[in-house]
This record gives C-alpha cells, sequence and structure tokens, in this order.
C-alpha cells in the first residue's frame, strides 16, 4: 500500500510515522508513505496556498490551483483507490471503514486547513470525506495520521500476531473484554479463575461474554 498525504504543514507528520508498528511496517516494505507538501506547488513567489472566501466572512480558504496541481501530478504516477478529505462533515471513521481501507493499494489523503478547501475541490477530485470525531482540529494532520494508523495496523504482516488486530475493540461492533496479566494476585485483587484455568473453549466464552456485558454497559450505541 502506498498513502500521500497532502498538508500545508509536513513537520506535524513527521512523528506518526517515525516510531512503532507505523515505522516498522514501512522499514518491511508493506506500506509507503509519502507526505507532500502542498506549497510545493503553488504558483506565486510567496509560496500561498490560501486567500480570502467569496463573500466575505471570516477565515481563509484553500485554494483550488495548488490542490489541482498537486493531485494531478500523483494520479500522473499511479493510479489510486481513493482521495480522501479529512473534515468534519465527512463519514465517521468506524472499524469497518478501516477494515475496507486496509484492502485497498493506493490512497491520498488531503488535509484541510482554515476555514477548509474551495468547494470545487471537494467537488471534482475527492472521492471520500472521513471524519475522526464530532469536533475541530486546527488541521487535518492528526486526523489524516489516525486514520493512517487505523489502516495501516490492518494490513497483513505490520503485526506479527495477526489475530491480535482481528481481536480489538469494535471487531464484530463489540468493545475488547477485560485483559490481565502476571502476577494473578496483587493487594488480594485477583486475576478471574477461567483466565488460569488452561480451558481454551471456556476462556473464549467468557471474553465474549464480558465483551458483550462491556459493550452493553459502556457502548450500547454498538448493539444497534
Amino acid at each position: 500500500m502506498r498513502i500521500d498525504i497532502i498538508t500545508v504543514l509536513p513537520e506535524l507528520l513527521e512523528s506518526p510515522f517515525a516510531h512503532s508498528i507505523l515505522k516498522r511496517a514501512q522499514q518491511k516494505g508493506l506500506v509507503e508513505v509519502n507526505v507532500v507538501n502542498l506549497r510545493n506547488y503553488a504558483s506565486d513567489n510567496y509560496k500561498s496556498i490560501d486567500d480570502y472566501a467569496f463573500g466575505g466572512g471570516a477565515g481563509m480558504v484553500m485554494k483550488i490551483e495548488p490542490i489541482a496541481a498537486c493531485i494531478e501530478e500523483l494520479r500522473s504516477q499511479r493510479s489510486y483507490d481513493e482521495v480522501i478529505y479529512m473534515s468534519p462533515d465527512g463519514q465517521l471513521l468506524d472499524q469497518p471503514l478501516a477494515n475496507r481501507l486496509s484492502t485497498l493499494g493506493n490512497l491520498i489523503i488531503l488535509c484541510g486547513h482554515y476555514k477548509g478547501v474551495d468547494e470545487r475541490v471537494r467537488e471534482h477530485f475527492i472521492t471520500k470525506e472521513i471524519s475522526i470525531g464530532n469536533y475541530v482540529l486546527s488541521g487535518g494532520e492528526l486526523a489524516a495520521a489516525v486514520l493512517s494508523d487505523s489502516i495501516i495496523r490492518l494490513i497483513p504482516g505490520v503485526i506479527s500476531d495477526e489475530t491480535s488486530a482481528l481481536s480489538d475493540s469494535f471487531q464484530d461492533n463489540l468493545v475488547a473484554p477485560p485483559v490481565y496479566t502476571r502476577p494473578a494476585e496483587f493487594r488480594g485483587w485477583k486475576v478471574p479463575e477461567v483466565l488460569l484455568s488452561g480451558h481454551a473453549l471456556k476462556i473464549e466464552e467468557w471474553r465474549y461474554e464480558q465483551a458483550v456485558k462491556r459493550t452493553k454497559e459502556r457502548r450500547p450505541d454498538l448493539l444497534k
């Protein structure tokens, strides 16, 4: 998989992809993450990528010309399955969406800034809009990193124990059950006996029951 992230602040994306699972995924050659500086596609000497909104109002708007030039250059080099815009009014990111995107080949992610992008970008270049939650961030970079992380960790080979990703919260619309590790007793607080039994079937039944119980208590909306 290749992910091209278009941004006006590439520095914000250096750390998320330089550590842990995302770093190892790139080192293994399982994913290529390319951060593209949108200012390189500006047509003036000031590298400006925003302008005042027609009709007035507070805030600047990202211009269509540099975005179009950037996306078109990327598309001239390879085909893309989706051109994604990180937007508060996009489709809410959930596990099924992350699962689907992880099966694709090449993605472009456009990070918004200011008051957003010229609407013609959304009408003519964007194929999918995604939100990571019902709130507003200063820019789309952190949202793009969240989306990328949710996708990349699902690619076969990225996580050494692939069954770990399949048992995460929100797979099968359930949150994860409680987990425990050594010691088996701490300050009188004991690990449930079933987890120490070695009986695989009973342990799986317990985990499923706990997942359902916890989902009902904490995220009943998932069961709808």
